[in-house]
């Protein structure tokens, strides 16, 4: 091999180091680190690089940099971020594990002859409306000797002033609280209120804190001045600069050190919250087309944003507790289904909750009415809509299993909107406003129509809440609202035209063969609301309906082969992702007949790409929560698991790295490229929500009640093994964690070759 080809050989892999450290469940696209609200959004985008790699990012990708530096027996080591701003750079530390669950993001580095370990806990407290609303998050930090000996350990983290705004030329000003937590708060100098730019919200405040404990110093300065004087001395001089200014002039960073001792054993966790917090919060049409300000629900239980904050500190061990069991419950039913289902799941969670936030209107008297509390939804990336329905539709399985009462909080601001007489249409609304966090509504009717899908979403994710919490009063407040729905899809659902569904980019199609059942199953679904509203009348008469309207759809709807569902109504040579028979298992209304579900599972496993089956015979796309949604609708465990597998090897294989893109292809698995940090991975979850000893095409007289506690064992999942078990063969979970060792010994073996022949 010539000498310059071999050259360029081994500078290629200098500059493309692979990873050397065991990933678990998987190398993920991108890796949560505070991932808590539409605002505070920040994670390691590329964990092909170890976390002091590269700059921590905004979703965005704008940088939200936050820096980490061990020093070890007089020695500093570099362990978050990369400074290379006229710093001092230490050596870094050598990245050794990283481990993934639903609430926390973990990872190990070595710094000599000490291991540091630094978790990333968001946590997620299914029912606690106060902790859920708390926009913070957790650093813990912790320093165990890895050779039986102490050492002397010193720490030090930094947050930028980027993390208030991704506009690197507004003027940020700053405050310090110092008492038994020290907090840095960091705001705008021109705040807008309501105001989201670039994803970025332009008013509230950004909180960094820690415990005032014995050794620890802070310090707040340019970058470069302030970690140089850490690299350099291994403390802060408790100094403040006032300077405010542009997050771009000299770098404004904002810095604790703290001094371990001498460390052997695993020392206490050194904890950090950063949180980002505005008040009001949503701004939400209401009657009369006046608006209400909304807060986020914790004010209603303190009186000061310092009280919160000192709450959220004192209970990090609560809170750590509380995200392992939820973590090792999750990871239990998730891997029942299989391990990369498990892997995809722990990204899921996060990801999702995160779209979310939980409000309290205020009465006349100023005081927080506890009984007024709406959950609001960003839908992200794809846009900036409020409560997007088809988008809480594909979060739904998410909330169906662990926290069903965010499905009515979510459902309230478009009923109580609607129920106003102020949206003029005879069909559901596609959102709640254009613009987070500005729920105005859309009194001119103008908003995306989206007439059939919307109005079916809304009748299924109310009965499903319904039959999760036995809790009517939803029935009982909107049951004209929804009964008008049902009218209108009684008209128009086997026939809906030329109308878009919840694929919009996909662009309109006339009579759709997969939104037309989601129509029919909505009119079931009123069908049951009626017999729990106690009219058994209506119940009878909707019952018949979408009988008759599914038969008629069957007919409509099958090839003639007999072999697949048609994505259009006589088009034999079409086909497409029946993803909405989900809601027909998920509320057992057991509609669709048996014949159907066995037909389609056969038939993907014919039609599937490399990393997956697309979403219909138009494009070869797919979006990963419908995908995970079609295969809890198959009939034998191989389908389904090839299904997911097929997810898992997008999601694993390196090429999307961004916080995960649910619109990919399925021939090479790349991220499309707009769809990142949604909320509907949550459908992720959509296996472990079906009720327990759910199957398609039961057939039943008719619906019962799912188990109240939430979805049932993912081992009663709607499928049969249609040859044996494949637990003795490696999942691709694990085989992804063998590929970074395989790459690692690979590049060892080459540039050895590369060596010796220059030699």
């Amino acid at each position: 091999m010539p000498v310059p080809l071999l050259l360029a050989l081994a500078a290629a892999l200098a500059a493309n180091p692979v990873a050397c450290w065991t990933t678990t469940p998987f190398n993920a696209p991108a890796i949560p680190l505070a991932v808590r609200s539409p605002y505070l959004s920040t994670w390691h985008m590329n964990p092909a690089q170890p976390i002091n790699g590269n700059w921590e990012n905004f979703w965005t990708g704008t940088v939200t940099a936050w820096t980490g530096y061990a020093y070890v027996d007089g020695s500093p080591f570099l362990l978050m971020g990369t400074p290379a701003d006229g710093a001092q750079i230490p050596p870094s530390a050598t990245q050794q594990s990283v481990n993934i669950t639903a609430t926390q993001s973990t990872f190990v580095l070595s710094a000599g002859a000490v291991d540091i370990t630094a978790t990333f806990l968001s946590p997620v407290e299914p029912g606690d409306l106060v902790r859920q609303s708390l926009p913070f998050s957790y650093l813990a930090i912790t320093a165990t000797s890895n050779d039986g000996k102490p050492h002397a350990v010193k720490l030090y983290t930094d947050i930028s002033a980027e993390w208030v705004s991704g506009n690197d030329n507004q003027i940020v000003e700053w405050n310090t609280t110092i008492g038994d937590f020290i907090t840095y708060e960091v705001h705008l100098q021109n705040e807008t209120q309501f105001q989201d730019v670039g994803d970025r919200i332009q008013y509230g405040s950004v909180y960094y804190t820690v415990e005032n404990t014995t050794g620890l110093t802070y310090q707040i300065g340019q970058d470069s001045v302030v970690r140089t004087q850490f690299v350099n001395q291994s403390v802060l001089t408790n100094t403040l600069d006032t300077d405010f200014r542009a997050i771009s002039d000299r770098w404004p960073v904002f810095a604790f050190a703290h001094d371990l001792g001498d460390v052997s054993n695993t020392s206490a966790p050194i904890v950090y919250s950063i949180g980002s917090v505005r008040d009001p919060a949503i701004q939400y049409v209401v009657a009369n087309n006046a608006t209400q300000d909304r807060s986020l629900y914790f004010w209603s239980n303190f009186s000061s944003i310092d009280d919160a904050i000192a709450f959220f500190m004192q209970d990090y061990s609560g809170a750590s507790s509380r995200a392992a069991a939820l973590d090792s419950k999750i990871n239990t039913d998730a891997s029942a289904v299989s391990a990369d289902y498990a892997a995809l799941v722990a990204l899921s969670v996060r990801q999702a909750y995160a779209a979310f936030e939980i409000t309290i209107s205020k009465d006349s008297s100023g005081q927080f009415n506890t009984s007024d509390v709406m959950a609001f939804m960003k839908e992200i990336s794809s846009s900036e809509k409020i409560n997007t329905v088809d988008v809480l539709y594909a979060t739904l399985p998410l909330f169906l299993y662990l926290d069903p009462a965010m499905v009515k909080l979510s459902l309230l601001p478009l009923l109580e909107y609607q129920a106003t007489g102020q949206y003029p249409n005879e069909w559901a609304v596609h959102d709640i406003g254009t613009t987070y966090p500005q729920a105005l509504g859309h009194n001119d009717g103008k908003d995306l129509m989206l007439p059939v899908e919307e109005s079916g979403n809304m009748l299924i994710m109310t009965l499903s809440y319904v039959q999760r919490t036995n809790d009517k009063s939803i029935i009982t407040s909107y049951f004209n609202l929804l009964d008008q729905w049902t009218q209108y899809l009684i008209a128009n659902t086997l026939d809906p035209q030329n109308q878009l569904d919840s694929d919009v980019f996909a662009g309109s199609l006339a009579n759709q063969t997969n939104l037309a059942v989601k129509g029919i199953i909505g009119i079931k679904a009123m069908s049951e609301i009626a017999t729990i509203a106690g009219d058994s009348a209506r119940s009878s008469n909707y019952s018949s309906i979408a009988s008759s309207l599914i038969s008629q759809w069957e007919q409509l709807a099958t090839a003639s082969g007999n072999n697949h569902l048609t994505l259009t109504y006589g088009d034999d040579t079409s086909w497409g992702l029946a993803y909405n028979l989900y809601a027909d298992i998920l509320l057992n209304t057991s509609l669709v007949p048996a014949q159907i579900y066995e037909m389609q599972s056969s038939w993907y496993a014919t039609v599937a790409n490399q990393f997956g089956v697309q979403l219909d015979t138009r494009h070869t796309y797919v979006l990963s929560n419908w995908e995970i949604w079609a295969a809890a609708t198959t009939t034998t465990t191989d389908v389904r698991n090839k299904m997911i597998q097929d997810v898992f090897s997008y999601a694993s294989n390196g090429k999307t790295p961004a916080p995960f893109e649910d619109w990919y292809d399925t021939v090479n698995g790349t991220g499309i490229g707009q769809f990142k940090a949604r909320p509907v991975v949550g459908g992720h979850l959509a296996l472990l929500a079906l009720p327990s000893g759910s199957q398609p095409g039961n057939n039943n007289s008719g619906s019962s009640p799912p188990d109240s506690q939430g979805g049932g064992s993912p081992s009663s999942s709607p499928t049969s093994s249609s040859s044996p078990s494949q637990s003795s063969q490696p999942s691709s979970a694990a085989l992804a964690r063998v590929t970074w060792g395989k790459a690692v010994i690979n590049s060892i073996v080459v540039m050895g070759l590369v060596l010796g022949t220059l030699m």
